[in-house]
């Protein structure tokens, strides 16, 4: 039996690959990376603060005072009914805003594999020196990447709470320590093992392990796509969503219900109020309220950075231990290991299909797509030539003749092929090329009516659509 992990991220993904009745309905009972999980502490603490003020309501005061309760309880809830605070604008907008945010930071995040199949391309040598190369390549750039995530991600932190855990890990060595605490600088040197990596580049390409300069640019090119998105990183965490926003966002939400835990109270139906007809001791619309709007705050709050620990924050230890992985597999242990080139087993077949499964083979059945346009029918008078009435040319009949009257034949039948779903320019080809025949039996008194031969050139599809009618 496969047993997730418990620190992975919350993915549904396959459960939701067909449409079926109740298919949502399922992930309602998952309690890991759920909008429960998130909210539940909440959603008790207002349930007990209102059903606190119900007790002391009915219970606790005395005639006079439930009079100035119910007087206070009616001016909060003519202002929870209205639009005198605007949370669901400000609250959608900040989410949204939040939402692009956590986007833009997933997208962000530095993987190697462009880089790693540049490095394998183009830094040659089968021998020690070309594997250490290509090796000593790859963790520099995975160093930067563990050097920025560590700056941000609470998790990488932990698991490499000093520099001196790096080295152990591998990522670093001992002298490269040395290095890059030797250099003194007031901000993060995250970027400094990228450096490493461009002047070792450079250096390979000095001794010849790359080629040419083409291909020393192409390494620097992806060397700086890399760099840019550790960079992009970085400034995420630098530059969070203003202050103030999440402040107005936070209030506006916590204010609203708590107008709510007194104005949505059930006041006593037999002094006649508006809209308290009756009693029903449990506000169910105004918890459903705050479960969808507070789980909306949460929501913002939960995506708003993701390189912390929460159930569906970026499983940063594991993208490190990933990309380390596939990189030095990529660069070393598959560098010009091929398997034989032979004849692939459609040599031989000029047309061939590729089989199917049981499962899948109704999907033989199913004609290619060819375009949105391909089915399109079009009538007769559709297909003619409008000429633009200023227009010097003149629709009129001619006399056939030449190799122009033996072509008249094959051009019906493309004329009656257009009408069959063919298209237009098919029969254009056909006139140009009988236009190309003209020219070369025509006589010189016919060279000076090129303008003549031009009006034919239209008249051919005229005649040929009046045809076929």
């Amino acid at each position: 039996m496969h047993h997730i992990n418990p620190d992975m991220t919350v993915s549904y993904t396959l459960e939701v690959a067909n449409v079926r009745f109740g298919g949502f309905s399922k992930l309602l009972f998952r309690w890991k990376g759920s909008i429960y999980k998130l909210l539940y502490k909440e959603f008790l603490a207002f349930c007990g603060v209102y059903f606190f003020f119900s007790v002391f309501y009915r219970f606790l005061l005395t005639p006079r005072q439930q009079d100035l309760f119910e007087r206070i309880a009616l001016y909060c809830d003519q202002f929870t009914n209205t639009s005198f605070i605007p949370v669901l604008f400000v609250l959608g907008f900040y989410v949204t805003l939040a939402f692009n945010r956590w986007w833009g930071q997933y997208t962000s995040f530095p993987l190697p594999d462009n880089l790693m199949m540049v490095v394998s391309g183009n830094v040659h040598g089968a021998d020690e020196r070309g594997r250490l190369l290509r090796r000593t390549l790859m963790r520099y750039a995975n160093l930067s990447s563990v050097l920025i995530l560590r700056s941000i991600s609470t998790r990488v932190h932990k698991r490499f709470p000093t520099l001196e855990h790096i080295v152990e890990a591998g990522f670093m060595t001992s002298h490269e320590l040395k290095k890059f605490e030797s250099l003194h600088s007031d901000f993060n040197k995250y970027w400094m093992p990228l450096t490493w990596f461009a002047n070792l580049a450079s250096r390979s390409r000095e001794e010849g392990r790359v080629r040419d300069d083409i291909a020393l640019r192409l390494l620097m090119d992806e060397l700086n796509k890399y760099r840019t998105k550790c960079s992009l990183l970085f400034h995420y965490d630098w530059i969070s969503i203003p202050l103030v926003y999440t402040q107005v966002v936070t209030i506006s939400v916590y204010s609203f219900f708590a107008f709510c835990v007194i104005g949505r109270q059930f006041l006593n139906p037999e002094k006649g109020y508006k809209d308290h007809k009756i009693d029903m001791y449990v506000p169910v619309f105004t918890l459903l309220q705050f479960f969808f709007y507070t789980g909306w705050l949460k929501v913002g709050e939960l995506i708003i950075n993701p390189f912390g620990e929460d159930d569906d924050d970026f499983e940063t230890n594991q993208l490190i231990d990933r990309n380390i992985q596939v990189s030095m597999l990529a660069v070393d242990d598959m560098y010009q290991d091929l398997a034989p080139i032979v004849k692939d087993k459609h040599w031989a077949q000029r047309h061939f299909s590729i089989p199917y499964t049981v499962s899948t083979a109704a999907e033989t059945l199913r004609p290619a797509f060819k375009g949105s346009t391909f089915d399109m029918r079009m009538s007769v008078e559709d297909l003619e030539i409008h000429q633009p009435a200023d227009s010097s040319v003149r629709m009129q009949c001619f006399p056939l003749n030449g190799s122009l009257g033996d072509g008249l034949e094959s051009l019906l039948q493309r004329g009656k092929g257009i009408l069959r779903g063919r298209s237009l320019p098919s029969l254009i080809d056909v006139s140009s090329q009988l236009d190309e025949d003209e020219d070369v039996d025509a006589s010189p008194d016919r060279d000076t009516n090129s303008f003549n031969h031009k009006e034919q050139e239209e008249t051919i599809i005229k005649v040929a659509v009046e045809q076929n009618q």
